[in-house]
């Protein structure tokens, strides 16, 4: 016969309570079953835990040694234990997120500000990216939820709609556009002009509105960067259209924000990976950014 979880489970109780009577009260059962579970460990072992004085027990040399393995088991155990109630809960679950540069400085933060006053005990690692590395690492699930301004269908990966809604004009606050409440795309004719990068969705978009509007503009200085854009525009350097996100959180002393009056949408998606074991939190950061 193998010794059992039980013949340890009665040494440690033994050990623990100090006595064969407070371990079967701790054990919840009767002294004399738990004398025969302790004296058959000890058979099993072929040597004696406690030496017997006066009908109390003392534990051995052997017995001490190995009461610490024993503790060292239960601790182990407890961890196991404490980790797999964790799991099921929110707070105790990492939420790894996927975002471009630009939305984990102009949409995350609020987001997650008010997402972990919901869930105080909450953790989250944000990883910023760009395409291709950002599609490439939710397509192979390794978050748990990417945000992005393109979707693009993707292998293992469901689309969800975020945010909607237009770019808008940034202009140095001294500039005689900050006068107006919207800015038209002829206001921008001859004037000085901070683009997005060539290769950037947005800036090929503008560019085409700009054509079909048949506004010449001096493109003088650009950027990958929408937050650099905002703080060229600061800078006196010219005037910029870019994603409403990066502009408010850009607004203050010295750029002036104003709507256009020809909508230029700008989308934000979540991109979900489809084989990825569920997070308890995404549905709530996802309720979270829609606000």
């Amino acid at each position: 016969m193998a010794i059992l979880h039980r013949h340890i489970e009665v040494f440690r109780a033994v050990m623990t309570a100090g006595s064969v009577t407070a371990a079967a009260t701790l054990l919840h059962t009767s002294q004399p079953t738990l004398s025969r579970d302790l004296a058959r460990l000890e058979q099993l072992l072929g040597y004696s835990l406690f030496e017997r004085e006066r009908g109390r027990l003392r534990p051995t040399a052997r017995a001490l040694a190995l009461f610490d393995e024993v503790e060292r088991s239960f601790q182990g155990l407890a961890r196991v234990v404490e980790r797999a109630q964790a799991l099921g809960r929110a707070e105790d679950a990492e939420l790894r997120v996927l975002s471009l540069p630009a939305l984990s400085h102009a949409l995350l933060p609020a987001a997650l500000g008010r997402l972990l006053e919901r869930h105080p005990q909450a953790r989250v690692s944000i990883t910023p990216a760009e395409p291709p590395l950002l599609d490439a690492w939710i397509s192979e699930q390794r978050y748990d939820l990417a945000l992005a301004e393109q979707a693009t269908p993707l292998p293992g990966v469901r689309v969800e709609a975020v945010l909607e809604a237009d770019e808008v004009a940034v202009m140095p606050a001294s500039h005689a556009l900050a006068s107006r409440e919207r800015v038209a795309l002829s206001d921008f004719a001859d004037q000085p002009f901070v683009s997005l990068a060539d290769d950037d969705p947005y800036r090929q978009e503008i560019d085409r509105r700009f054509e079909a509007a048949a506004v010449r503009r001096w493109l003088r200085v650009q950027s990958h960067s929408a937050a650099a854009v905002c703080e060229l525009v600061r800078a006196g350097l010219g005037l910029a259209i870019v994603n409403p996100l990066t502009a408010a959180a850009c607004a203050g002393p010295g750029l002036a924000v104003r709507p256009l009056a020809a909508a230029i949408p700008y989308r934000v998606s979540a991109l979900l990976p489809l084989h990825r074991p569920a997070q308890p939190l995404v549905a709530a950061l996802l309720a979270e950014l829609r606000r």
